[in-house]
């Protein structure tokens, strides 16, 4: 009998999106083929500290989205080269607890999904699934990755963005001009609807820039776009393929957009429709743009691309997200299950393919 795959699963991290990494890391470890892979879970505290974590009890109120937290283990961790690919070591005495064959990083927000944690990784010779360095950075910074989405020519929304130093010169009025009202202020840096407000009136102004810089050092202002929210995976290297797409319909007596509480909280704050409910041409429309946005933003593994649908069929890609939730929830994984793909069987591709680019970049020089 072959010898089990290790997989290092990465959760939690210092971003705001901290719970909804749990939450994912806990299906993922349920859902992962165990007769397959050896696992490893490895979860990070909020002050960005590694600890080696127990399948049994890794998590305090797991099956609770609002309480749930990661349990604190004594012991510290932290990876250094190994002969082969790397080694976690205990920084207390040094102690390897062995090599990771491919690392699974399932951290939402900076410090996971921005190529911080991917680039780290590239340092300690070991395949990880998802985009690399450069992908993982562009998909994070939501303002870099809709210049590049217009480079393209792929429909999109009217934005603007600001860096922190520029506060005092963002006008309200100037805003409205521009993108009209209401419109939505975001952290540029940022998932999961953190730090979102949206803006209808002049005395919400100041207080949305203020909660959006918060969380970060530069913000996007958005164009309300009025149509229904479509999204798609996608899944693939070099060619990858599209989805079904599914459509998220928000509890509108409840929330004004599709909130982090509707997304991870509420389990009856939105409905997802899966398939969506749509014509045969703008499904595959939205599909080819999918894989399109997928490849100009320089993606690897997986993605999934959200787009707005307004009363015309036009479609517009809102933005993608290179780590996308891996909840109960999450649809990711519910648009590959419908499209013939489980969940276990997902996982399992998403690990073939880090291992395939991984021993594809070993052929590449690094020395003259």
């Amino acid at each position: 009998m072959p010898a089990k795959i290790r997989i290092g699963i990465l959760f939690g991290g210092k971003s705001a999106e901290h719970e909804v990494s749990l939450q994912s890391a806990k299906n993922v470890y349920e859902a992962i083929d165990k007769s397959k892979y050896e696992i490893t879970l490895i979860g990070i505290d909020k002050n960005g500290l590694w600890h080696l974590n127990d399948a049994d009890e890794f998590l305090l109120n797991a099956n609770s989205p609002k309480l749930i937290k990661l349990r604190n283990i004594p012991g510290k961790l932290a990876m250094v080269p190994g002969e082969k690919n790397h080694q976690l070591v205990k920084t207390s005495d040094s102690h390897s607890i062995g090599e990771i064959d491919v690392v699974f990083p399932i951290l939402h927000g900076p410090f996971g999904e921005d190529g911080t944690i991917q680039g780290l990784l590239k340092l300690a010779n070991v395949p990880f699934v998802g985009a690399s360095v450069l992908g993982s950075a562009i998909g994070m910074d939501k303002d870099v990755m809709k210049r590049l989405l217009r480079d393209a020519d792929i429909p999109i929304g009217k934005f603007l963005a600001y860096n922190q130093f520029q506060i005092t010169e963002i006008n309200f009025e100037e805003v409205v001009k521009n993108i009209g009202l209401p419109f939505f202020i975001k952290p540029a840096n940022l998932g999961s609807s953190v730090g979102i407000n949206r803006v209808d009136k002049k005395a919400e102004f100041i207080s949305a820039l203020n909660e959006a810089f918060k969380y970060d050092t530069k913000i996007l202002i958005e164009e309300n776009m009025e149509g229904r929210e479509i999204e798609c995976s996608v899944l693939g290297n070099e060619n990858p393929s599209a989805s079904v797409p599914g459509e998220i319909i928000t509890d509108s007596d409840h929330y004004q957009f599709y909130s982090y509480e509707a997304k991870y909280i509420d389990e009856k704050g939105a409905n997802l429709k899966i398939p969506a409910n749509l014509p045969s041409e703008v499904t595959r429309k939205i599909q080819e743009l999918a894989v399109k946005t997928f490849k100009v933003l320089c993606c690897e593994g997986m993605a999934r691309v959200d787009f707005f649908l307004n009363k015309k069929n036009q479609v517009f890609v809102n933005e993608l997200n290179t780590i996308p939730g891996f909840t109960k929830i999450s649809m990711y994984p519910k648009l590959w299950e419908t499209s013939g793909i489980s969940y276990t069987e997902l996982i399992d591709r998403l690990i073939q393919l880090a291992i395939s680019r991984f021993e594809k970049e070993k052929l590449l020089k690094t020395t003259v």
